[in-house]
């Protein structure tokens, strides 16, 4: 019986024996016979005052038990997610706790591949930022390889995952805030930013040669040093964000796929971006590491320059649009020798030296090269990046993802101007899904 029945059931006994009482008294008067029927009504009255005041001190101690049980199981719940963070194992959140620290989603970052990204703060004051995926079949699958992939690695280069939540059919990720934001909003002129990119200085030579070091070492470390291979294969500067000291740290593991030391190449669907695809995407040869160098080498080349690879130079519409193709023209500027031509203009008057930048564009030339097997692994291109390899001038390559992305003139195979339709087609291949052919084992 609960402690307020008891004191309630308990007092109105007493109360009804105390008008019992006072009946006797006015009947009988303070008679022999009053006090022989009072002794035991006055002994009931004390029994139930013992009775009431028992389970009352009863009921002190279990809440006094129960407070400290709880105080003991939060303090341990608070020590296990203080060791799941330091081992770095995701913690499971709520919706309401994803939706209580991002304001209901108020501040958006940004928008990835598979959903967009918040801004939030936990109830212990750590700043996050919450990727909420979208609700598809795609989006679950995404959400699973992003869990098992970075819950499984730890680097200095990589972005951490402090958590999840996958109540109903919401897909949430909590990541570690990082506040100088993505790479591209460093690199690029505005006009050429992501729409929710914040507008900075262009980022000095010396940190852009450490961020290419630093995010060659996160791809080795994935691609080398982990139980399964991981392939991030959405590598570009969105993907890339700068810490406090601007050291990068690589994010996003919406596309990963985890692969088997037997395997070579790997099925997947393309979803990747333009402009960081590598051939064999888009000719389903199926994928390996190399398409990761392939991106990456993409984006040392924007790194130097301060430009995408690919952007309309021209003011043409349908067959008559032009294109430049940024890797096209390094190749170019590389056969005559005028590797400084290469550099973002912003930084030419900055002291840069040109060994550096020619050690930057051999080496993401040689990463862009269209046959996977010249493609350097990424434990090579560290060594390459810190000079303890020799680094040899590239081989010229055809580009034939010129062709195949319609650059300077958008045509057939038999080299007729396409007509509008088929050219808006053209340009919009690499965003297209379709099939990888089956992976040959190793």
């Amino acid at each position: 019986m609960e402690g307020k029945t008891v004191r309630i059931a308990g007092s109105t006994a007493i109360l009804l024996l105390v008008v019992v009482l006072v009946v006797l008294r006015i009947c009988l008067g303070a008679s022999k016979a009053f006090f022989l029927a009072a002794a035991p009504l006055w002994a009931v009255q004390i029994a139930l005052l013992v009775w009431i005041l028992s389970h009352q001190c009863a009921d002190r101690h279990r809440h006094a038990l129960a407070a400290e049980l709880a105080a003991e199981g939060e303090q341990i719940r608070l020590e296990y997610s203080f060791l799941r963070r330091v081992a770095g194992l995701p913690t499971r959140f709520r919706l309401a706790d994803i939706e209580v620290a991002t304001n209901s989603f108020q501040t958006i970052l940004g928008c990835g591949s598979s959903g967009a990204v918040f801004k939030g703060v936990l109830h212990d004051g750590t700043e996050v930022a919450v990727k909420r995926i979208d609700v598809s079949e795609h989006g679950a699958s995404e959400f699973k390889a992003e869990v098992a992939a970075i819950a499984s690695v730890q680097h200095v280069n990589l972005v951490r995952l402090l958590g999840f939540c996958a109540e109903g059919s919401y897909r949430h990720l909590v990541y570690e805030y990082v506040h100088n934001g993505s790479l591209d909003a460093w690199i690029f002129p505005e006009k050429e930013r992501h729409a929710t990119s914040k507008r900075h200085e262009p980022l000095p030579w010396h940190m852009r040669f450490r961020v290419a070091i630093d995010v060659a070492r996160a791809l080795s470390y994935l691609h080398h040093d982990c139980r399964s291979r991981i392939l991030h294969l959405d590598v570009k500067p969105e993907n890339i964000l700068l810490d406090d000291c601007y050291r990068a740290l690589v994010s996003d593991f919406g596309l990963s796929r985890l692969m088997g030391r037997d395997e070579s190449r790997v099925v997947t669907t393309v979803r990747g971006t333009r402009g960081y695809l590598a051939p064999e995407w888009l000719l389903e040869h199926g994928i390996t590491e190399k398409s990761d160098i392939y991106s990456y080498g993409m984006v040392l080349l924007e790194l130097v320059g301060g430009r995408r690879n690919v952007r309309v130079s021209g003011g043409g519409r349908g067959p008559m649009r032009k294109w430049s193709y940024f890797p096209k023209v390094v190749m170019e500027k590389v056969k005559e020798e005028r590797v400084m031509d290469i550099l973002d203009p912003r930084l030419a008057c900055l002291g840069v030296e040109e060994r550096e930048v020619r050690l930057v564009v051999f080496v993401a030339l040689w990463c862009i090269q269209e046959k996977p097997r010249l493609r350097p692994s990424m434990a090579r291109v560290v060594d390459m990046l810190e000079g303890r390899v020799h680094v040899d001038t590239p081989p010229e390559t055809k580009m034939a993802i010129v062709d195949l992305l319609s650059i300077d003139e958008i045509t057939t195979p038999d080299r007729r101007p396409m007509s509008g339709a088929m050219a808006s087609d053209a340009e919009s291949i690499v965003s297209c899904s379709m099939t990888m052919s089956v992976a040959s084992p190793r």
